[in-house]
């Protein structure tokens, strides 16, 4: 696979763009510097040097000391707002499990993430607090950061990278452990190629079997891909996954294995066009809000439940839906059983021979008839044309108040 060679040194940060993000980075760090019991440190993939190449979004954790502000966990962000504003111009608020902030610097984005600085997981008051300790352990373990990168991008051109919401599928610190655990790329696929779930990876042996780490975790924290996480014993890593992405990754794996591409590795947005000329398939074209970016991408996700709702109510049977994540754009799209349904449909009433029910049933349906010992009626629908139906849905104040605008295409 002598392609993976190319592969990887595009997927490698550029030498003008880590100098860039490790000056930008200084700069701020040597800023922040003069808060009172506080330091300011590099994190997530850019202190573990396993960033892809084209990266805009840089963490950097300002934390307080534990002693002095532990029992303050709580007002870490209201405490950081007013220094960040004497220090930077257009400085961003975010609403998290802990509020953190936004500032953009020649062209990168900067996330200043307030926490407490810990020296073991117990003492975290907030999951953020545990970053730099995944940061350490990182260090420590993972020797192939281009191994990493190619899991990382791997997962991205499925779809299925990122914790978030409307994700659920590969964080990045998972893919670390990942390429620890198998230690190379193709390492993990030929092993993914045999998963079944539940599997259960613990790299820092802190079980003695599967059964153990089902019985102690909380069983709202276990998913088809447990991995406990080596610096937290009662913490699965993998807790995000959903079981579409884990079976997506493991068919992708497989495909892969049987045809090696680079295509793999490459996020391609469907046209309009395409997803329009897919048999009985209908799609929506949707603005989504401005905003945090897994905020917004959940409530376009949550309008698409209520059009698949709206259509199924409505005896549009969706054998399928997906979407393609865009902030400027996202695309949504239906396949039925049949894009076109008849003007009338027959409705099972009660079993015939029961005066009451049946004269309740007739009352309540113009034409009825007989067969087989039970009661039917005659109802015509209100919608045969799905793209008119998705034009009525669109009105609903559930949509609307949900995306910024949205069209059937």
């Amino acid at each position: 696979m002598k392609f993976l060679a190319s592969v990887k040194s595009s997927l490698q940060p550029s030498a003008g763009e880590k100098r860039l993000i490790e000056s930008e980075a200084r700069t701020i760090i040597r800023k922040l510097s003069s808060i009172k019991g506080a330091k300011a440190v590099l994190g997530g993939s850019g202190a573990k040097g396993t960033w892809i190449g084209g990266a805009v979004d840089v963490d950097i954790f300002v934390c307080y000391e534990y002693r002095k502000f532990s029992g303050k966990s709580g007002k870490l962000s209201e405490m950081l707002a007013p220094e960040l504003k004497k220090r930077f111009r257009g400085v961003k608020r975010l609403h998290g499990s802990r509020d953190y902030f936004q500032i953009r610097r020649r062209g990168v984005t900067f996330e200043i993430v307030p926490i407490l600085a810990i020296r073991k997981a117990s003492e975290a008051k907030n999951i953020t607090d545990v970053s730099p300790l995944h940061a350490k352990w990182v260090n420590r373990k993972v020797k192939r950061p281009d191994e990493v990168r190619l899991i990382k991008a791997f997962c991205k051109a499925q779809g299925i990278y990122g914790a978030e919401s409307h994700i659920k599928g590969f964080s990045g610190y998972v893919c670390e452990i990942l390429a620890y655990r198998y230690g190379s790329f193709i390492g993990l696929l030929k092993a993914a190629s045999k998963w079944k779930a539940p599997v259960v990876i613990d790299v820092a042996h802190y079980y003695k079997s599967p059964m153990e780490v089902s019985r102690s975790l909380n069983r709202s924290k276990l998913s088809p891909l447990i991995i406990i996480d080596p610096v937290q014993k009662e913490r699965n890593a993998a807790a995000a996954l959903s079981e579409e992405s884990f079976k997506l990754f493991i068919s992708c794996a497989k495909k892969f294995l049987r045809n090696p591409s680079a295509k793999f590795f490459e996020r391609k947005e469907p046209s309009a066009e395409e997803i329009k000329a897919k048999k009985d398939t209908v799609a929506v074209s949707v603005v989504p809000l401005k905003g945090k970016e897994d905020i917004s991408a959940t409530k376009v996700l949550k309008a698409m439940e209520h059009l698949k709702a709206g259509l199924e109510k409505n005896d549009f049977f969706v054998k399928s839906s997906d979407w393609f994540w865009n902030r400027k754009r996202t695309l949504i799209w239906f396949t039925l059983e049949s894009e076109v349904i008849e003007k009338e449909k027959k409705v099972a009433g009660p079993p015939a021979g029961n005066k009451f029910h049946e004269q309740r049933f007739r009352k309540a349906h113009k034409r009825t008839f007989k067969r087989n010992g039970r009661l039917y009626a005659v109802v015509m629908r209100k919608f045969t044309d799905s793209k008119k139906l998705l034009r009525r849905l669109l009105k609903d104040s559930y949509v609307r108040e949900r995306v910024s605008s949205v069209e059937v295409l």
